[in-house]
């Protein structure tokens, strides 16, 4: 297990490969599809601070508020990551994002952008939700709740050892192409024989 400190450089990020698995600890910003088109169509310089050198969880939580005002996630499950598909190479490199977290994988377009600059695809295990909503520690804020909602606001979390794997790295590797291309080999000898 590769334990990784957010904010965290260029440098640290290119050293990881398909594979190794990393407990992420530090404050991150869960972004899905309202707020990555949000991002496409404003580019908002209020990002960049909660977001450089730090990473984007595909996430809609689910939350409680507390009597003193202060939230707490309850689940926090990944959502499915190709949907961000057509946003999150130029995210990435606007805002200098090390690493999204979901599941399923990205396309070509995130792969690509990975290596230009220097970024990760981690993957979360999903149906874990209630679990690795234990490793949020604190909301120290979330941003547009009102005009996004709940599941797609822009929630700023402090996570300790958020378990993930890296499956699409920096120098080219997807582990979802890999499995994709072996299933592929065994698929077509099962129906073809």
């Amino acid at each position: 297990m590769i334990n990784l400190q957010l904010p965290i450089s260029e440098k640290a990020i290119r050293e990881l490969k398909i594979g190794d698995e990393v407990a992420i600890t530090g404050t991150m910003v869960t972004a899905r599809d309202a707020a990555h088109k949000y991002i496409h169509d404003n580019w908002p310089d209020w990002l960049h601070p909660i977001l450089n050198n730090s990473m984007i969880y595909h996430c809609g939580p689910v939350v409680k508020k507390h009597a003193d005002g202060h939230w707490s996630f309850v689940a926090a499950g990944p959502t499915t990551s190709i949907r961000e598909e057509p946003y999150e190479a130029a995210v990435m490199e606007h805002y200098k994002v090390r690493a999204v977290i979901g599941k399923g994988g990205m396309g070509e377009k995130t792969l690509a952008g990975l290596a230009k600059s220097g970024g990760v695809y981690l993957h979360a295990i999903g149906g874990l939700a209630a679990v690795l909503a234990q490793c949020v520690v604190k909301v120290p804020n979330v941003y547009m709740l009102e005009e996004l909602g709940v599941p797609e606001a822009f929630w700023q979390i402090e996570v300790k050892d958020f378990p993930a794997v890296v499956t699409m790295d920096s120098h080219g590797g997807s582990l979802h192409k890999a499995i994709k291309a072996k299933s592929d080999v065994v698929a077509k000898r099962l129906i073809f024989g």
